[in-house]
């Protein structure tokens, strides 16, 4: 078993406007502020080692790709929409075998993805239901009702959120309880600019209740170190880094440990133009059999409908090549989006076995826009989807031929 723990930076799940105050020189009073329709992107991205029973095990990256909207406001709070996407790429260390894809993954595996709704007022307090799962990290930060000159220090409760579905069989959100040190520096840099910036620091050591009948855990030990930068010009938040380390002692005996290093911040790229994309692919690829283009809720979707390989296998028929290279060169003109390659087949063979396939055949294609350096690894992501989302009749060979398909999307976020 490869325990899964998706570390989420907490900066991911708020955003904050920072208003001058015009008392002291220095004195600062931070606050959340809102406009209806405000929309937020941030991009984070983690790395961590992976220790059982303390031998290094596994080396993991995350990226997480996460969209902020203010539905509303009234009076001093607002109600927040936001997506969370997660996709991960794991390295086994020495004898570990890796769960998923033979051998090491070489490309992100897209994991989750969450969508939630919660209120937060002014000093940063949440207000979330219990059916979601994110944000991960909630009431971090929250702000004094004064103002705040360098060197000041406060602290308020906060709460970590965990989805233990998988390991556990735990269907409720995971809620472990925390108190967070924060401490305003004054002014930091980051990327070569300065910004005003604070420190928050928090240690967790929790012993939930027993559970019977399954693995559990029955300790979680943890520490989180991070620095919080503002930007004033822009009225946001511009940026995190974060170090943290999570032990959990699990029922069986066995403990898992994870220590790594995380940063995120707000990424420039502007909406899409998606009806504009959606025309100019759709007269690209009008000559092509078999191809089709679409809007998702992740952004553009470019289908390649009985795309060949080899029979029950994730080789790609060298007559495909050219079809491939015509979508290349349109992914090229989209340099600044990041794109996922999801794998689908048609009912045939087992369950796992689909999965498996359309994983296989995604990561091919995947592969073959690495090597026309279409994207960098660090920038595609793959999904195997089976055959749970068919586009045509399973029961004729048509309808098969079109579920035999792989589709790349051009992400929004």
């Amino acid at each position: 078993m490869k325990l899964r723990y998706f570390k989420i930076c907490g900066f991911c799940f708020f955003f904050v406007i920072l208003v001058l105050s015009g008392a002291a020189a220095w004195a600062i009073e931070f606050t959340y502020k809102f406009n209806t329709g405000d929309r937020y992107r941030i991009l984070s991205t983690v790395d961590h080692d992976i220790y059982v029973d303390r031998r290094l095990s596994y080396k993991a990256e995350i990226v997480n790709r996460i969209a902020f909207e203010v539905a509303s406001v009234s009076g001093e709070k607002a109600r927040l929409k936001a997506v969370f996407q997660t996709a991960e790429k794991t390295t086994a260390v020495g004898a570990v075998r890796n769960p998923g894809i033979q051998g090491n993954q070489t490309l992100f595996l897209w994991s989750r993805d969450y969508n939630s709704e919660f209120d937060q007022d002014k000093f940063g307090y949440m207000t979330v239901g219990n059916q979601y799962y994110m944000p991960m990290v909630r009431d971090v930060p929250v702000f004094p009702n004064k103002n705040i000159n360098p060197g000041d220090a406060w602290n308020a409760p906060g709460l970590e959120v965990h989805d233990f579905r998988d390991n556990f069989g735990i269907e409720q959100p995971y809620r472990i309880p925390f108190t967070a040190d924060y401490v305003y520096l004054g002014e930091r840099e980051w990327k070569g600019t300065r910004y005003h910036a604070f420190s928050v620091s928090y240690r967790i050591f929790y012993e939930p209740p027993r559970v019977t009948g399954r693995v559990y855990p029955r300790r979680i030990i943890g520490a989180s170190d991070q620095i919080v930068y503002w930007d004033i010009n822009h009225g946001q938040a511009a940026a995190y880094e974060e170090n943290f380390r999570t032990i959990i002692d699990l029922s069986d005996g066995q403990t898992w440990e994870y220590r790594g290093t995380a940063q995120a911040e707000v990424i420039e790229a502007p909406p899409m133009n998606k009806p504009e994309m959606i025309q100019e692919i759709a007269a690209e690829i009008g000559n092509i059999q078999d191809v089709t283009v679409r809007v998702s809720d992740e952004g553009i979707v470019i289908s390649l409908e009985n795309i060949q390989f080899a029979p029950d296998s994730a080789i790609l028929m060298t007559s495909e090549r050219p079809k491939l290279d015509l979508i290349a060169e349109i992914l090229m003109r989209y340099s600044d989006r990041d794109i996922l390659v999801g794998g689908h087949t048609a009912m045939a063979g087992t369950a796992s076995g689909r999965l498996q396939l359309s994983l296989e055949r995604a990561q091919t294609v995947a592969d073959y826009f690495i090597s026309r350096e279409v994207r960098s690894p660090g920038r595609v992501v793959i999904r195997g989807y089976g055959a749970e989302n068919p586009v045509a009749d399973n029961r004729t060979e048509a309808g098969m031929s079109r579920n035999r398909r792989v589709e790349i999307t051009i992400l929004e976020n």
